[in-house]
């Protein structure tokens, strides 16, 4: 089959190699364009792209907009007969999902029409969710709202991080497509309309959204941080400075009455940092204070970053 792959971060890696390894012929790779990053702010190509080109077989678009009466031409000229999208980052038009024979599918991190959107991962343990998956959908103009034609559970672990969800889900992913591909050759993909009355939202995570609340339960708390893991990664403030906090686990037991959510419980642990919150303690295992690289939080106690008493706001 001749696909046309669309997408930009590492999470789509997996797929487009396993379009190549199941011997579709992948006429093009559409990613984002290279962007600055890093301390030096210089450009990068996305993780798509760097795959892309070490394949040395694909040509690459990197389109500000996918639009427009030029972008399409080169399209066109590619001949795709399906449109395979994942994580790509635009919404694309009619004109462009409707330009293969076959149309344009799309590989989300959901099990929708649970978490549509752009940071289903995220959300899924942000928010509780024992379950997650994959779903391979047909696309439509409107996000994340097309049939459903194949999809798959995948169960959380309950101290797994975003970083480590989508790892999995990548690879996950990559099964899924090649099966539904598989099914869609031979004639025996079904599709089925999404129920939109259950549709929830999953939106882009951002500095602001990745701020812990200490005024929410325990376990709240370690899926917010555990969800905003590693990118953009939940931070709180601490004397004044942004501290991000990973790897948290529900303490054994909480501080006297009275105590302020925030508060610092016990710095002296090998094991982190315990620290009151709205209900029962959190027990920080490590951390990221401003310039430093991540570290375990006994490190952090030992250079005197933190005291018992001291509160994160």
């Amino acid at each position: 089959m001749r696909v046309l792959f669309w997408g930009t971060p590492e999470f789509a890696v997996p797929l487009l190699r396993a379009l190549a390894e199941e011997g579709h012929d992948v006429v093009g790779v559409v990613t984002q364009p290279d962007r600055p990053a890093g301390r030096g702010r210089q450009l990068r190509g996305s993780p798509v792209k760097g795959v892309a080109l070490e394949e040395g077989s694909y040509p690459v678009l990197t389109p500000e907009r996918p639009r427009g009466d030029e972008f399409l031409v080169r399209l066109r000229a590619l001949a795709p007969e399906l449109s395979v999208v994942v994580a790509y980052g635009h919404i694309l038009r009619r004109e462009v999902l409707e330009l293969p024979s076959l149309g344009s599918i799309n590989v989300h991190a959901s099990l929708l029409p649970e978490l549509r959107g752009a940071a289903p991962i995220n959300w899924a343990i942000a928010r509780g969710h024992p379950v997650t998956g994959v779903t391979v959908m047909r696309m439509v103009e409107e996000m994340d709202a097309g049939p459903i034609l194949f999809q798959v559970e995948e169960a959380i672990e309950p101290i797994e991080t975003a970083s480590e969800l989508t790892l999995r889900l990548s690879e996950r992913g990559a099964e899924a497509l090649v099966e539904a591909l598989a099914l869609l050759q031979i004639g025996s993909l079904e599709e089925r309309e999404q129920d939109h009355a259950r549709a929830t939202y999953a939106p882009k995570v951002d500095r602001a959204s990745a701020r812990v609340d200490w005024a929410r339960p325990a376990v709240e708390v370690s899926n917010h941080i555990r969800g905003m893991d590693e990118v953009p990664g939940a931070w709180s403030m601490l004397r004044d400075e942004p501290i991000k906090l990973f790897s948290p686990k529900v303490a054994p037991a909480a501080g006297p009455d009275g105590v302020p959510p925030g508060t610092v419980l016990a710095a002296d642990s090998p094991a982190g940092i315990a620290v009151q919150t709205a209900e029962g303690a959190l027990l920080l295992c490590e951390v990221q204070p401003p310039g430093r690289r991540r570290m375990p939080a006994k490190d952090w106690v030992q250079g005197r970053g933190v005291s018992v008493g001291d509160r994160f706001e």
